[in-house]
């Protein structure tokens, strides 16, 4: 990034993020909207879509001495800049730099994966046919589906369940 240059935060109107990031590269702002892939069921299909890791926020970089940057406050999509006080509030160095390094090739944000739930805890079922119903975690796949035991009709039944259906109990 060029001298004089520094990154500040703007707040979006709800899932615009897209919308304000196009409305403020019009105007020539540098703009960097962080996304992450997510996995989401819907209708019995499932499908992977880009989601902002930041929701309703974005990272724009601004030279606040030689460029309007009042305008940022008025453009579609966008909430407002956050702001201390009358100046906008300024992202500490190197933060957007540690974000751009975890992308992927394409450009979306690789996340640890890591376990929500282990071995012999509680769980309730929040979608599907179970919905509402406590199980026992039994076993976690590599694939992000959890095995877990159902007490129906008065006996234990191993359910497969994927683990963006189930809540901690």
């Amino acid at each position: 990034m060029e001298r004089g240059f520094r990154w500040y935060v703007v707040q979006t109107q709800v899932n615009a993020e897209v919308k304000a990031a196009a409305n403020l590269g019009r105007q020539g702002f540098s703009v960097y909207l962080p996304q992450y892939l997510k996995r989401r069921s819907h209708a019995r299909k499932v499908e992977t879509v880009a989601r902002p890791l930041f929701p309703r926020y974005l990272f724009v970089a601004i030279d606040l001495a030689a460029q309007r940057w009042r305008s940022i406050q008025s453009t579609l999509g966008v909430s407002h800049l956050v702001c201390i006080g009358d100046r906008p509030a300024q992202v500490e160095d190197g933060v957007v730099d540690a974000l751009k390094e975890r992308e992927d090739e394409v450009g979306f944000i690789k996340l640890p994966r890591r376990l929500a739930f282990y071995p012999g805890d509680k769980v309730r079922i929040v979608e599907g046919a179970f919905v509402d119903t406590l199980a026992l975690v039994e076993d976690v796949s590599d694939r992000a589906r959890v095995a877990g035991l159902l007490n129906l009709l008065g006996r234990k039944v191993r359910v497969f369940v994927g683990a963006d259906l189930i809540a901690a109990a």
